[in-house]
């Protein structure tokens, strides 16, 4: 899982050092590695194959966008993986994880919700909204 490169994986175009910290919003196309620390929500732009790896000493501050998500390290707020989220042995995550795919080694922790995002989504939310009947006037004393 964590260290051998995937068939999508984006080779690593972006590096936070270990001794590196930053303050504000990242967005980035194909890879980007952390092993330092981020205070700000971290998004990927324009690509599908587009990875965020971090590392057991990594950390980010914010919520995180991408498509991949390789964590060994921590994020402290939501996280959504448009593709697939692999979370190793290390992973901490504090706030919601949504995803497409998932993969968890024994040890890995998500202080928040799992959020599957099915291929229908959109679909899915619409058909269960309830319908108003918007033809029918609201007379006096009823409520809308």
């Amino acid at each position: 899982m964590l260290g051998k490169k995937s068939r999508s994986q984006a080779p690593i175009g972006t590096l936070v050092g270990a001794e590196t910290r930053v303050h504000g919003d990242i967005e980035f196309t194909g890879g980007f590695h952390v092993d330092g620390y981020v205070k700000g929500n971290v998004k990927s732009t324009k690509d599908d194959k587009s990875v965020l790896s971090i590392s057991e000493r990594g950390c980010i501050e914010g919520s995180v966008v991408v498509p991949h998500v390789v964590l060994n390290g921590t994020v402290k707020g939501d996280v959504r993986a448009t593709q697939r989220v692999e979370l190793g042995p290390k992973a901490r995550v504090i706030g919601n994880v949504q995803y497409k795919l998932i993969e968890m080694s024994i040890g890995a922790e998500v202080n928040g919700k799992l959020i599957h995002e099915s291929e229908n989504a959109g679909v899915a939310k619409s058909a269960a909204r309830p319908l108003v009947d918007t033809t029918r006037p609201v007379g006096a004393g009823e409520q809308s």
